[in-house]
């Protein structure tokens, strides 16, 4: 008998990526004409903050890096995090019922256009109809900044510093888990002015809830708010991750809520690139009349842009409004 001899080697390689905090679908929906022009626009869904992972050292041979496309330019088809989370079980199709029209699940985006030029939004939106209140831009030369803080405090001195000495007032979406742990946090931006919205108790997605579920989220953040500032929290709101069909706007709208999506956002969940540049850039080369600009307080370029960011948009002519000016269409 030939004995024969096999020398084997088996290489490992783990690796992970994890991405965002708080919005994700980068472009419109594949197969859209949209899909082609739309700009990145939902927050993350997943923290910013990677978790550790074991790692196999690789072999030393050498493999050339892909070369980085930029966020400007999206793919073919929208990139999608790997979430950490064990993913649901795939469903039975044959026993997968049709949705009704109004479960129809939307990711809020927008189709950026020349700097100067306010963008185009979803086509979905020429259907809501007077009952659904949502707002998303606005009109003459006013800016609207609107702050997500569902993740990462991060550099509160520095942000109420850059918008206090800019003469800057914000709008906050903020969520009740975060004020629940960071209650002085809340208080010093309602001492400086600023407006706070409703964003949830725990930033779920709402296109995986009941109706009792999300009237809880919306509602428990409206006792923690009163808890902790004696007022009752203003009737704007924001969905979390931009995630809502219209069964569920109608349903956040009967509570006495007006929606607030956006015309300006950008990958701020990510480490950027070139620091606090990229925010700068991103920001100020989609300016528009009537801007709602989304950015995330647990991205640190966007709190070491906020200064510069803010001081440009004055320059520019234009003044910074409060989303309580936005009137939904009737």
């Amino acid at each position: 008998m030939i004995k024969h001899t096999h020398k084997a080697a088996l290489l490992i390689v783990l690796s992970v990526s994890l991405v965002g905090c708080a919005d994700i679908s980068l472009t419109a929906p594949v197969g859209t004409e949209a899909a082609s022009k739309a700009s990145p626009v939902i927050s993350p869904r997943f923290s910013p903050t990677p978790s550790p992972t074991q790692t196999v050292k690789p072999s030393p041979t050498t493999t050339p890096a892909p070369t980085p496309q930029p966020t400007t330019v999206p793919s073919a088809s929208p990139a999608t995090p790997t979430p950490s989370a064990t993913p649901k079980a795939t469903a039975d199709p044959a026993k997968t019922k049709p949705l009704p029209a109004d479960r129809t699940p939307y990711s809020w985006y927008y189709m950026k256009k020349k700097t100067g030029q306010v963008p185009d939004f979803p086509h979905e939106t020429k259907s809501f109809t007077s009952d659904q209140k949502a707002v998303w831009v606005g009109t003459g030369k006013k800016v609207y900044l609107t702050i997500d803080a569902g993740g990462p405090l991060i550099e509160v001195d520095l942000m109420l510093k850059s918008l206090k000495e800019n003469n800057v007032k914000a709008n906050f979406f903020i969520t009740g888990n975060n004020i629940k742990k960071n209650p002085d946090y809340l208080k010093r931006i309602v001492a400086d002015g600023h407006y706070v919205a409703n964003h949830t108790m725990t930033h779920t997605d709402f296109n995986d809830l009941t109706d009792d579920q999300i009237r809880k989220e919306i509602k428990d953040f409206e006792v923690v708010y009163k808890q902790i500032t004696g007022k009752e929290v203003g009737n704007y709101f924001r969905f979390p991750y931009g995630h809502y069909n219209a069964h569920n706007l109608s349903l956040v709208s009967d509570m006495g809520y007006t929606s607030v999506f956006w015309s300006t956002a950008m990958r701020d969940w990510e480490p950027r690139a070139n620091g606090a540049e990229d925010p700068y850039n991103d920001i100020m080369n989609n300016l528009h009349d009537g801007n709602v600009i989304l950015m995330h307080q647990g991205s640190i370029e966007n709190m070491q842009a906020l200064d510069r960011i803010c001081k440009e948009i004055k320059k520019r002519g234009y003044e910074f409004g409060l989303v309580t000016e936005l009137q939904p269409k009737k």
